[in-house]
C-alpha cells in the first residue's frame, strides 16, 4: 500500500521548493555580464596592456557586475576573422588596426594608413580626439559597430635583412603588409613588392624568406621576435599604427545605462594607458632591439627622411578618390599639413 506523507511534511517540502524557485532570479542575476574581448597582438604590447587594464577597471567600475575576458595573440580569431564573428556577437569587443575597417565598406578610415600625414602626437591626437575621428567612429554604426576609442600603438619603423637608408633600397623587396590598398599603394611608390599577410603569420615568413621586410612599431617588432630575424631596422616614423576600440552595437544597446557609463569611464581611463603605454614602450623597444645586437638600428638624416617623403607623397593624391577628398582635406586643416610644400 502507498504510503501518503503527513500534510505538515508535504507542506514544508513544498515551502522549500518555493523558496528555491524563487532565490533563481537573484542567482541569475548575479551572474556577471561576460565581455569577450579578442585581440591579435601580445599581452605585453600597448594594445595588450590596455585590454587587462580595461577588463580590471570594467570588473571595479561595475563591482563585479561585468567580467571582461582578454584573449589575445589571436588565441580566438585572426586578423580576417575577427570582424566577422565580432558582428555575429561571438565576442563583444575588438581592437583591430584601423585599416581593418575598410572591407566593410568604411574606406575612409584608409586615411590614418596615408604616409607622413601627422608629423607627431599632437597632431594626430587633433584628429583622433576631435570631430573627425567620431564623425568617422560614426561610421561603424551601420555596420552594427559601436565605436568606443581610439587607442595608439605608434608611429612605424622599416625593417628588412639589408640596410634601409635611400628610397631605392627598398627596390624589389617583398615587404609584407596589413590589407590595405594605401599600403599597398605605399610599398610600391618605393619600388618594393607589397604582401598582405596575417600579423600572426609574419614571424614565420621573415623567417623563411617568404617575405623581406615588414613596416611596424618598435613595440610589435620587439614583442613578436621579429628583430631577430630582421638585421636591419630604419627609424623611419612614416607612419602611423592605431587601433579603434569597437562592440557589438546591439550589445552596447542592450546594457544597462550605469553599465554603459561604468564602461565609458573605464575606456576612457584605458584610452589614456594605452597612449602612454604605447610612447613609452616604443622608445624602449628600440632600446632592447639595438641591445640585441641582432639587428643594427639605423635613423635616417633629415636629408634622406625627406626624400622618402617626397617619394611616398604621391600615394595622397593617388588614394584621394578611394577614401574621400574632403576626409584627406579636413585632416590638412586641422593638423596644418601642407603637401605643397614637399
Amino acid at each position: 500500500m502507498l504510503k501518503l506523507k503527513p500534510v505538515s511534511t508535504l507542506r514544508r517540502s513544498m515551502f522549500t521548493l518555493a523558496a528555491l524557485v524563487a532565490l533563481l532570479p537573484a542567482a541569475f542575476a548575479q551572474s556577471p555580464i561576460v565581455i569577450k574581448f579578442s585581440h591579435v597582438v601580445a599581452v605585453d604590447t600597448p594594445k595588450g596592456k590596455a585590454a587587462e587594464f580595461f577588463a580590471k577597471r570594467a570588473a571595479e567600475l561595475t563591482k563585479g557586475r561585468v567580467k571582461v575576458e582578454v584573449y589575445p595573440n589571436s588565441q580566438l580569431y585572426k586578423d580576417k576573422e575577427e570582424m566577422e564573428a565580432l558582428q555575429l556577437g561571438s565576442v563583444q569587443m575588438l581592437a583591430p588596426s584601423l585599416s581593418k575597417f575598410a572591407p566593410l565598406g568604411v574606406k575612409e578610415f584608409e586615411v590614418f594608413d596615408l604616409p607622413f600625414i601627422f608629423d607627431d602626437y599632437p597632431s594626430l591626437h587633433k584628429v583622433t580626439n576631435g570631430p573627425i575621428g567620431q564623425g568617422l567612429l560614426r561610421k561603424l554604426e551601420s555596420r552594427g559597430i559601436h565605436g568606443l576609442a581610439y587607442w595608439d600603438n605608434g608611429f612605424k619603423v622599416m625593417s628588412a635583412n639589408k640596410p634601409l637608408k635611400a628610397v631605392e633600397n627598398y627596390k624589389g623587396l617583398k615587404m609584407r603588409i596589413q590589407s590595405s590598398k594605401v599600403l599597398d599603394a605605399e610599398m610600391r611608390a618605393l619600388g618594393a613588392l607589397p604582401q598582405v599577410l596575417a600579423f600572426s603569420e609574419t614571424y614565420q615568413a621573415l623567417q623563411t624568406g617568404v617575405v623581406d621586410g615588414t613596416e611596424n612599431p618598435p613595440s610589435n617588432l620587439y614583442t613578436q621576435k621579429m628583430h631577430e630575424v630582421q638585421k636591419h631596422v630604419s627609424v623611419t616614423n612614416h607612419g602611423y599604427l592605431g587601433y579603434a576600440v569597437v562592440v557589438n552595437k546591439k550589445f552596447w544597446e542592450g546594457l544597462p545605462a550605469d553599465i554603459r557609463l561604468a564602461l565609458t569611464k573605464a575606456m576612457a581611463e584605458s584610452t589614456q594607458v594605452a597612449n602612454d603605454v604605447a610612447f613609452q614602450d616604443n622608445q624602449e623597444a628600440l632600446t632592447k632591439v639595438q641591445a640585441s645586437g641582432k639587428t643594427v638600428v639605423y635613423k635616417p638624416t633629415i636629408g634622406e627622411r625627406f626624400l622618402l617623403k617626397k617619394a611616398l607623397m604621391p600615394v595622397h593624391k593617388q588614394m584621394a578618390s578611394r577614401i574621400g577628398e574632403d576626409v584627406i582635406q579636413s585632416i590638412y586643416k586641422e593638423t596644418g599639413f601642407d603637401p605643397s610644400k614637399m
